[in-house]
């Protein structure tokens, strides 16, 4: 995937003057049916004195986790270690929480609070194919993360 000419496109939907709900919604969307493999993409909220992570805007199949304890499942141990995790295969993850049967791979990328190193919550993304996602990808959602972080912020308060 061509991600330069993707970011572009990422970028004009980040500068929208639309509230910051729906500009995750419109990025959501748009990721969701521009890249192939991105079946499921979501943003999740931190809740950090409970621990919690709740579910923000997403586009795909709904999921029945609207919440996740910080530690459990792929989402819960980003938001606990503060680091992006790529499952190539989650069949094969101990911890991983399974939202639909479809799901094969896997990538979360934390979102920090604007300039700092708390974690406001995260990327979501699910794969109906094994081992879709690779380092561009990562590094695609670590920059996108810089970029929606006083949205994703914003959505806390």
């Amino acid at each position: 995937m061509e991600f330069p000419k993707i970011e572009a496109e990422v970028l004009s939907l980040i500068e929208t003057e639309l509230p910051p709900r729906e500009r995750l919604q419109s990025l959501c969307a748009f990721l969701h049916a521009s890249l192939p493999g991105y079946d499921w993409f979501g943003f999740y909220i931190a809740r950090r004195k409970e621990r919690l992570l709740d579910l923000g805007p997403f586009a795909g199949e709904p999921t029945e986790h609207v919440l996740i304890p910080f530690g459990k499942g792929i989402c819960g141990q980003a938001a606990e270690k503060g680091d992006s995790f790529l499952v190539d295969d989650v069949s094969s993850a101990s911890n991983y929480l399974a939202c639909s049967l479809k799901v094969k791979s896997e990538i979360v990328v934390p979102v920090f609070s604007p300039g700092g190193r708390e974690v406001v919550g995260e990327i979501d993304i699910d794969s109906h194919r094994i081992a879709a996602f690779g380092a561009a990808d990562r590094a695609f959602l670590e920059r996108l993360a810089l970029r929606v972080a006083a949205d994703v912020e914003a959505l806390r308060l």
